[in-house]
């Protein structure tokens, strides 16, 4: 993917990068593919033009362009994402000298490239100016391109080719720079025409087209959410969320809203039009839908997100967090099902980390009786992810001294230990993370809630030592994850001061004498069969 000397590919606009990461099965990926592409030898004959179709038929990805915006976007898009593919190939074949394959590439780029624009002057009638230039320098590019390599091939002479090689590496940056500008262009106008749409329509059904279509394109990538936030995308939707006539939309709008809030630019934007308020109005106004509240949840878990890095400016999520977690404990309580427990649950989560005054509200809430008593029915609390909020909620709240007896009353041991047997069931590579961890996040809750002697003893009782003595031994037990084995040993060095003689002479000097380190060491090298 490297040009000799530099990396050309990096010169491509976020827009083409992504598509290499489209995540779809290969065999369906090459299915849509084939309409797309057309025999190399047959559009040389051609020169360059696609092959023409029957009369009595009608070409599919063309029938499709004329059914909606987000369709003709996809097509847009897939036909980019194949011509970013030849374009990498491209570079790969001319690192190697291979011009014979360079040329029927670029041929093959050439004609991809004029009916990508084609197809989109088809169904967009209004391009600016600006982007007909983009076409024109890009058309004009790639035939250079073309000629440049029919030229390489025509020599066999070595001195000759390598001076060549230079202008055709230059020309293939150019065309991929071009390339990348273009699909930019065209990103950034079918935007503005969707937030058009939604703010000057007063009809329901074509605002809910276009939010649908907006949805959609947020599911391409962070590159794409940064368009739409740019373009006054957060705007639009909250401004939806603020009309009572648009109501029955507000579940689909703030889903679009959670997906764009997952870039820093969508951010900015809800904080300068008070989003957190509209949102804190939303949750706490009891004439809304489960729906409703439930996305709104979900916005609120994306903006708290203790993976992001661009939090501190939302000033105004304080001055409302007392009302917020309030609904969001209600929405928990009241959970009809496990997605709407999921999302609630997961916001709770992520504001605990966000602020630690949440925990003391939580404490005031008394939710920790709510949580616990949620995962008792395993209809509401059905899956690890679930377990993961509620023991991450717990987790931060057992730094509390007053979260100890909220323990014991609510049988919370019982659940911690049970949660130190959380496996996968499906083998699914997500969901054996988050059973990692429900493991570490019991471990360590237990650890810190075991300076009360009340929960050391119900722990001990619960056999709880035996436990975690066998996790720390056997890696399969802790999915081989060493965070859920450093968890594990920090609990058991609680307890064992607790209660020194419920461990075995072998495990006190292996588990809990040594330095904890050298401890984690000796556990990590230890064969299955030695236990």
């Amino acid at each position: 993917m490297a040009f000799k000397g530099e990396d050309h590919l990096d010169s491509l606009p976020l827009p083409v990068q992504r598509m290499h990461l489209i995540q779809v099965d290969s065999v369906q990926r090459w299915m849509e593919d084939l309409k797309l592409m057309t025999d190399c030898e047959c559009m040389c004959i051609l020169q360059s033009k696609p092959i023409s179709i029957e009369k009595d038929e009608q070409n599919e990805l063309i029938l499709s362009s004329q059914y909606s915006t987000c369709d003709n976007l996809q097509l847009l898009l897939k036909r980019a994402w194949i011509i970013s593919t030849e374009l990498t190939r491209i570079a790969q074949k001319l690192e190697k000298n291979k011009w014979q394959r360079v040329h029927s590439m670029t041929v093959r780029v050439n004609c991809h490239v004029r009916s990508m624009i084609n197809e989109y002057n088809t169904f967009n009638r209004n391009s600016s100016e600006e982007m007909h230039q983009f076409e024109k320098l890009l058309i004009d590019k790639c035939s250079e391109f073309t000629a440049f390599t029919e030229r390489c091939i025509q020599t066999e002479d070595e001195q000759i080719l390598k001076s060549m090689k230079s202008c055709v590496n230059e020309t293939l940056t150019t065309v991929a720079q071009y390339f990348g500008q273009l699909i930019e262009l065209v990103l950034t106008h079918e935007a503005q025409n969707l937030m058009r749409q939604i703010e000057l329509s007063d009809s329901v059904y074509l605002t809910e087209s276009a939010i649908s279509s907006l949805f959609s394109l947020t599911q391409e990538g962070a590159h794409l959410c940064r368009i739409i936030a740019k373009e006054g995308g957060v705007v639009a939707l909250f401004k939806i969320c603020r009309q009572d006539c648009f109501r029955c939309l507000y579940p689909q709008t703030l889903r679009t809203l959670a997906s764009i809030c997952c870039v820093e630019e969508g951010m900015h934007q809800l904080e300068k039009v008070d989003g957190i308020l509209c949102l804190a109005d939303i949750l706490t106004d009891n004439t809304h839908s489960e729906a409703t509240h439930a996305e709104a949840a979900a916005v609120i878990a994306q903006i708290t997100s203790p993976h992001l890095t661009f939090t501190q400016h939302l000033s105004s999520f304080l001055e409302n967090m007392e009302e917020i977690v309030t609904a969001l404990v209600k929405l928990c309580q009241e959970a009809s099902s496990g997605e709407v427990f999921l999302l609630a649950s997961a916001a709770l989560a992520n504001i605990t980390f966000f602020d630690t005054m949440a925990c003391e509200i939580l404490l005031q809430l008394n939710a920790m009786k709510i949580l616990l008593a949620a995962c008792s029915d395993k209809h509401i609390v059905d899956t690890p992810y679930s377990r993961d909020q509620v023991v991450t909620i717990l987790a931060n709240m057992s730094v509390l001294d007053q979260c100890a007896s909220e323990i014991i009353q609510g049988n919370g041991v019982q659940l911690l230990m049970e949660m130190l047997f959380e496996r996968s069931s499906s083998g699914n590579s997500a969901e054996v993370a988050a059973c990692e961890r429900v493991q570490q996040k019991s471990a360590v809750t237990l650890a810190r809630l075991s300076r009360d002697p009340e929960v050391a003893d119900a722990a001990i009782k619960l056999s709880c030592i035996p436990r975690l003595i066998k996790l720390c031994r056997s890696p399969p037990e802790r999915n081989n994850s060493d965070s859920v084995l450093v968890a594990c040993l920090a609990a058991l060095r609680r307890l064992a001061v607790m209660s020194p003689d419920g461990l075995e002479d072998s495990d006190f000097q292996q588990l809990v004498k040594p330095r904890l380190v050298d401890s984690f060491l000796l556990c990590t090298n230890m064969e299955e069969s030695f236990v």
